[in-house]
């Protein structure tokens, strides 16, 4: 007896593996990040590259078993972005950031339909800004969704321009003025308020990436993946 599903997938990352094959880390509606081997993968690993649409196949003997995958292709979300490398770090930082903060196995259809979402925005105009807040959706679904609607300390929701660090709470202009210095700047298009300019961005990227770095790494003492990393310093040098 042996266990199958079938079903469309993302691709999130590959490893190398022997030398023809790689172990796939996929990303389903109803598996969750979920590794597999892929046989005599090595030649045709453009395929496999992550933020690529595959119809993935997989088969084992037990549940616990790694597995092995029969992928076919559905879209090259990667080579659309070619010619965009600033938007291509960015498909690749939210690839690594789902296969290393979410639990293997584990269902997450919201994740992936954002994901999907996000694919499918990385191509047309105010990606940057669609890519922060799917940041923020990841903060959620980890556990620690920002509270962005009111003031933690006047509990009004006018002129929010500041984040506590510790709690995820916005603070307005005005209760800010005491502990300024120490506070994450929150940007007016998290809010619906303004535009997202190159510095609201980076603002947004240092605002979820604080929290994804306590929340999702704190534990592991290990720092956010190296491809969130590049996407952030290429971006920062981009609008410099």
């Amino acid at each position: 007896m042996s266990l199958e599903w079938c079903e469309s997938a993302i691709v999130l990352d590959a490893r190398p593996h022997g030398e023809a094959s790689v172990v796939a880390t996929l990303l389903t509606a109803s598996h969750g990040a979920h590794a597999g081997l892929v046989q005599a993968a090595r030649g045709r690993r453009g395929g496999i590259q992550p933020g690529n649409r595959v119809l993935a196949r997989w088969r084992a003997r037990l549940p616990e078993h790694l597995g092995n995958y029969t992928l076919e292709p559905e879209a090259n979300g990667a080579a659309a972005l070619m010619d965009r490398p600033l938007r291509l770090l960015a498909l690749q930082s939210a690839c690594s950031l789902i296969a290393v903060s979410t639990p293997e196995r584990e269902p997450h259809p919201g994740l992936y339909e954002a994901t999907l979402a996000l694919i499918e925005t990385l191509p047309g105009q105010a990606w940057d800004a669609a890519y922060v807040a799917w940041e923020l959706g990841l903060l959620r679904l980890l556990g620690f969704g920002l509270d962005l609607t009111r003031c933690a300390a006047t509990g009004i929701n006018d002129r929010l321009t500041y984040v506590s660090p510790r709690t995820g709470r916005a603070i307005s202009e005005s209760a800010a003025e005491p502990w300024r210095a120490r506070l994450l700047r929150l940007p007016g298009f998290l809010i619906g308020q303004g535009s997202a300019d190159p510095p609201d961005i980076a603002d947004g990227l240092a605002l979820t990436g604080h929290f994804l770095e306590r929340v999702a790494f704190a534990a592991t003492h290990s720092p956010l993946p190296a491809a969130r990393t590049r996407f952030v310093e290429a971006y920062g040098r981009s609008s410099a």
